[in-house]
């Protein structure tokens, strides 16, 4: 005999139904469990992707810089790569730092597609002004340019970046630094560079970024007045890149590097270890809310093997008229899906609904003037597996007992040989 599929349903249904209180407290363990789920890795999900897209819109996707990844072997070791004495103590001719023919390679770059790139030469210089001395890093842009790959623009608080361009003897510095300084706009300063120049430069805006070291340590002018300064004439030592789409910065930079030789760095490469952490910290937050369900399953295991141990007549008797044991087996995991699909369902409503409450939620992080709300991932794939994680642990929970079931044997039962 083989069994009718709505047969093995109803039979299913009917037998939850004379448990209602015991199959309700196991449906609610799901939906907790899945609801919980949802919260909390929505949670940890949006604040890992709210990290990343800060870090990647405050830094460049990709930097070219005047370095290589593997030193170039010095020409005595590559013309007698096999000699049997060694030469020591031979140091590189000493030349000007930077990216050789940088115009070229930005010209290359600018041409792939969905590509943005500036030249930059970064220096260390100093700071003068009414006697106090401040170390920064000074850094000489193409105002046009650079407002493509850096945010530097939206930071300013006074002035704007393209300011530069009309001013050649101006500067941009934190809004932190001129504080420490006593300056403000239209202000002179004195700026003191290692080849030993030395120029008055007229403060033309003031930017904010939020982070101390930068709003305390950088200065923009120029490029070519940087380019004077440093006494590196038609050198740039960055070449700052944004991407249209961020996630492609590894394959982006191999094929730059590749072809301009120079190292070219990814924002993924250059932030590994804070990538890794964040892996990390996934695996720990999916193991955490995995085991809520899988302890909420126990509930229907619970549920089912009381209803094997009560029904084992029952059970028996449809064996004797023919039942087989995988259509027992049957039965006995649809009452798994049903709790299962039911209490997932239920809990991705009750999920969404603590989602929307999270997302409801201000604060304000220390150092901020402004409250923000907390970030919240609303991806469908979190649902799918929540959902199904719990349906598999509802079935998974059921199998045991669905086994039993399929292993009873009828005679011994009607004959009363088993307890």
């Amino acid at each position: 005999m083989t069994l009718n599929p709505p047969l093995g349903l109803r039979i299913a249904l009917t037998q939850l139904a004379g448990r209602k209180r015991q199959v309700l407290m196991s449906m609610l363990g799901i939906v907790l469990g899945v609801a919980f789920f949802l919260a909390i890795s929505s949670l940890m999900r949006g604040s890992e992707a709210d990290f990343i897209q800060r870090m990647i819109d405050s830094a460049p996707h990709i930097t070219v810089s005047d370095e290589y990844r593997h030193p170039p072997r010095q020409p005595v070791r590559r013309r007698f790569a096999d000699a049997a004495l060694t030469l020591r103590g031979l140091e590189p001719k000493t030349e000007t730092r930077g990216i050789r023919g940088y115009k070229q390679k930005q010209a290359f770059i600018a041409a792939l597609p969905g590509v943005r790139v500036a030249p930059v030469l970064t220096g260390q210089a100093i700071i003068t002004s009414a006697g106090r001395d401040r170390g920064v890093t000074m850094n000489g842009v193409v105002p046009e340019l650079m407002r493509g790959v850096s945010d530097i623009d939206d930071k300013m608080v006074v002035g704007a970046l393209e300011d530069l361009a009309a001013n050649p003897n101006g500067v941009i510095i934190g809004r932190k630094l001129a504080d420490k300084l006593f300056l403000q706009t239209g202000d002179n300063l004195t700026l003191s560079a290692p080849t030993g120049l030395v120029r008055t430069l007229k403060i033309i805006g003031l930017f904010e970024t939020g982070a101390t070291s930068v709003d305390e340590g950088h200065a923009y002018v120029l490029l070519k007045r940087a380019q004077t300064l440093l006494g590196r004439h038609d050198r740039a030592n960055r070449l700052v890149l944004q991407l249209d789409d961020p996630y492609r910065a590894r394959e982006v930079a191999a094929l730059i590097e590749a072809r301009v030789g120079y190292r070219a760095q990814s924002w993924q490469e250059a932030s590994e270890n804070i990538l890794s952490v964040l892996f990390v910290r996934n695996v720990i937050m999916y193991t955490v809310v995995s085991a809520i369900l899988v302890v909420a399953s126990f509930g229907i295991f619970n549920v089912i093997s009381t209803v094997v141990m009560e029904k084992r007549r029952d059970i028996a008797i449809l064996k004797s008229i023919g039942f087989r044991a995988r259509d027992l087996r049957r039965i006995f995991l649809i009452q798994g899906v049903v709790i299962g699909g039911c209490g997932s369902l239920a809990g991705t409503l009750a999920g969404l609904g603590l989602m929307r409450v999270l997302a409801g939620i201000e604060i304000r992080p220390p150092g901020m003037n402004e409250t923000v709300n907390l970030p919240i991932y609303w991806g469908a794939d979190q649902l799918l597996i929540a959902a199904g994680f719990a349906l598999l642990s509802a079935v998974t929970a059921a199998w045991l007992p669905a086994r039993k079931a399929g292993a009873v044997h009828p005679v011994d039962i009607l004959r009363g040989g088993m307890a």
